[in-house]
């Protein structure tokens, strides 16, 4: 059997996090700071450890089976790969920015200003969907000091918390786009079924985390309009208890609308609710 190859940053905001969701899919791996491919003691799989920018180009060429990368860099690199899951990591916007005290109003008014970035190509085929046309400086390292030095009228980065933009005396301006660590992968690959039980592992985490594990007492005379609260992964699980008229529930019930389900449960009669985090859920 072939080992897949599987290419992360070696640094990087999403390194932590790529790391720790092949972790918490059960794979064995160890010494990979120090090393640019670690071997998966337990699974047919070696991680190569890259930088984001090469990554895509690996996945492309066949060098790596499958790859963890923000959309960004795939957009930017204009690469051929197929998107297999968004990783629900890495979220961050693409983002003009101008200086605070501009006479720039109207994304019109970018006609014949300067924009520096690192994403170019992107940058590039935003503007011309806007028929806007823009002197695009290609710049590598800290984008956001360019309206500064004088090199430039505006910038395009990306932003996550605004607070860089705001040090440097800058403000968010107009969306380019939207991104997230997604896993992607080479179109006709050989390991199509290691592949797919990856896949399903890397699922199975993801599920997890988007639900918490609930475990709720209630009067059997109630149990019907507590039943009717809980979506499950397909029915809530019923326990007698000690007590004739009482039971107990478990389910489980997505991250999103917690709070305001575990407030219309209590209306209903539910009570002693025991919340516990998910590891993994296999469909």
């Amino acid at each position: 059997m072939k080992t897949l190859k599987i290419a992360i940053q070696k640094s990087g905001r999403l390194n932590e996090k790529s790391v720790e969701l092949l972790k918490n899919c059960g794979l064995n791996f160890e010494n990979y700071k120090s090393s640019l491919i670690s071997p998966v003691s337990n699974f047919p799989l070696e991680i190569l450890f890259l930088r984001d920018d090469d990554i895509p180009e690996y996945v492309q060429d066949g060098i790596a089976d499958l790859g963890i990368v923000g959309e960004n860099v795939i957009q930017e690199t204009e690469v051929e790969v197929s998107y297999l899951q968004k990783l629900g990591f890495g979220k961050c916007s693409l983002k003009i920015a101008v200086p605070n005290n501009t006479n720039i109003e109207t994304v019109a008014d970018l006609n014949g200003r300067s924009i520096a970035t690192t994403y170019p190509v992107i940058l590039k085929k935003h503007l011309q969907e806007l028929n806007i046309d823009a002197d695009i400086r290609t710049i590598s390292g800290s984008v956001e000091i360019s309206p500064g030095l004088g090199l430039a009228d505006a910038i395009c980065d990306l932003v996550s918390t605004g607070g860089t933009l705001k040090s440097n005396g800058l403000k968010a301006f107009s969306d380019v786009m939207s991104s997230e660590a997604v896993l992607i992968g080479r179109k006709g690959s050989e390991n199509e079924d290691l592949i797919q039980e990856l896949i399903q592992r890397i699922q199975s985490v993801l599920r997890a985390k988007e639900t918490k594990y609930v475990v709720l007492n209630v009067l059997k005379d109630n149990l019907e309009a507590v039943i009717a609260l809980l979506p499950g992964v397909k029915s809530p699980s019923v326990v007698p208890l000690a007590e004739a008229d009482w039971v107990a529930v478990h389910t489980v019930i997505p991250e999103r609308d917690f709070w305001d389900r575990i407030s219309q449960l209590k209306q209903a009669g539910a009570q002693g609710i025991v919340v516990m985090p998910i590891e993994k859920i296999i469909l």
